[in-house]
């Protein structure tokens, strides 16, 4: 199968954390602009997004609001810290297909819901070197 599909930037780092509100503080006294806290029902999660001036870079908060979270499992077993890397693709149904085509393990396929309204999907760690990878497409 071709590639057709395309990555069209890093959308953001994703970061596990205990406390969003405890977080916030040090990125307030950056001087970032912090934004609203958003519940993303699929993933059990409350994200709160962060971002310089700019607004080119974006730092994702992610707290887990349920112990069915993956967030949660993640913060227990690994403690706060990066939790993932976004992609954002032009198209998230070919990446997936092609993904899947060359035995690349991916989470969701068909993609969910995530944070922005935005179809998602992960590429498991495994496939990684360790770190997991979110594919995102805007609505």
């Amino acid at each position: 199968m071709n590639k057709n599909f395309k990555i069209l930037k890093i959308d953001h780092v994703a970061i596990a954390v205990n406390s969003l509100e405890e977080t916030r503080k040090i990125y307030s006294l950056l001087g970032m602009n912090i934004g609203h806290v958003e519940n993303v029902i699929t993933e059990n999660v409350d994200v709160l997004k962060i971002h310089p001036d700019s607004n080119e870079h974006t730092i994702e908060l992610l707290e887990p609001n349920s112990i069915e979270s993956s967030v949660h499992k993640f913060l227990n077993k690994k403690g706060q810290g990066l939790h993932h890397i976004a992609l954002e693709v032009d198209n998230i149904y070919n990446a997936i297909d092609y993904l899947v085509e060359n035995n690349i393990q991916v989470i969701y396929s068909p993609p969910q819901k995530g944070a922005d309204n935005k179809l998602i999907t992960f590429i498991h760690p495994n496939c990684t070197s360790g770190v997991l990878i979110e594919l995102c497409q805007s609505a």
